[in-house]
């Protein structure tokens, strides 16, 4: 995108936003920015941080004296996400919805409203880059390892990218919130937000117990022997430890308790003592959904790097094989509580190659 043209900012009313917008005024773009409404939601509640964060938006807005659109996008939301995380937790995954907010709400909802708002582009304080090529425009890792959010937009393709700009990707953290006070922003000290938008600061089990019915069952170790019962496989995720409720039995010793596998036809949780129990080390996995960020599947066997959870350091992989919706992976070392519906993505270098949703591993 050339300079003086019209880009809508994803405003949350956080300082990574913030500041993206204050980047792009100060490199002569015509900025406005958008606040968008994902999740339906009493805003006096005391988990909702929506109305805090439209003030917030305000007041930035109004500070960089840019106008401040809203928009609610609660609906698709609904549709496009939140569905598709009730089924999968219903099956006893464990769904990454950040992923699917991305490719369904703010890259293609926002975009697509931006555009009819008559936007050249939208930007985002997503912590990415991207570099344009002759073969097309590449999304590589942010200078802030730490803070890199390239995990989550695997699933972006050329078409957003060419109407997309990450204004962080060049910035580590510290220097954003330094940016953002030197600019007398009011939020340059917020605290980020984390977890799951939609559901805030209240348990995640009250949450998740509104949508979908309670099926408890037993939980037991490997070798068969009943431990405790477990309240829905839906609320646990391989590798946990809280919330199990069987520490300090007397006939055990003292190693910790964790989830090593979920039996979904008998619904059993199976659970183990040892943080590197065997039975949550994974060499292989096979993912499907896939995505290529080039809109091209690379050739296999590929030797590349690759990370199962957000802000895992990368792992060497190859990719073994290459099929139309799946592929088979095989890892360097051992992985640790590799669990079906979080996503894989690849990697090769700084470039982001794409992904796909774990299905199983072995």
């Amino acid at each position: 995108m050339t300079k003086k043209q019209k880009i809508i900012v994803g405003l949350s009313g956080g300082v990574d936003s913030s500041v993206a917008a204050l980047l792009l005024l100060e490199q002569q773009y015509q900025v406005e920015a958008l606040f968008m409404k994902n999740w339906e939601e009493d805003d006096t509640a005391e988990y909702c941080s929506a109305a805090e964060d439209l003030a917030d938006a305000e007041a930035v807005a109004r500070q960089l004296s840019i106008p401040l659109h809203t928009s609610n996008f609660s609906s698709e939301y609904w549709d496009n996400v939140f569905q598709y995380f009730l089924k999968e937790y219903q099956a006893g995954r464990t769904p990454n919805p950040d992923v699917l907010c991305n490719r369904e709400i703010k890259f293609k909802a926002f975009l697509n409203h931006a555009l009819d708002l008559g936007a050249d582009g939208i930007a985002t304080g997503h912590y990415a880059s991207t570099l344009v090529k002759e073969d097309g425009i590449y999304m590589c890792r942010a200078k802030d390892e730490n803070k890199d959010q390239t995990y989550f937009l695997y699933m972006l393709g050329q078409p957003q990218l060419e109407h997309s700009q990450f204004p962080l990707g060049h910035l580590i953290k510290s220097e954003v919130r330094q940016l953002a006070e030197e600019a007398g922003f009011p939020n340059h000290r917020k605290k980020d937000s984390t977890g799951i938008c939609f559901i805030g600061e209240r348990k995640f089990r009250d949450f998740l117990s509104q949508y979908l019915p309670t099926n408890p069952g037993q939980m037991m170790t490997p070798e068969g022997e009943t431990v405790g019962e477990h309240q829905g496989l839906m609320y646990y995720t391989l590798g946990q430890r809280k919330g199990l409720g069987i520490g300090g039995r007397s006939d055990a010793d003292a190693e910790p308790w964790f989830v090593v596998e979920k039996d979904i036809i008998n619904n059993i949780l199976i659970v183990a003592q040892g943080h590197s129990h065997p039975l949550l080390l994974k060499q292989k996995l096979i993912a499907s959904q896939l995505h290529w960020v080039s809109g091209k599947a690379p050739q296999a066997p590929l030797a590349c790097q690759a990370r199962i959870r957000h802000r895992q350091p990368l792992q060497m992989c190859e990719i073994e094989q290459i099929g139309n919706d799946h592929c088979r992976v095989v890892f360097e070392e051992k992985q640790r509580a590799v669990a079906p519906g979080q996503s894989i993505v690849f990697y090769f270098d700084e470039v982001c190659l794409g992904g796909g949703v774990i299905d199983r591993a072995f």
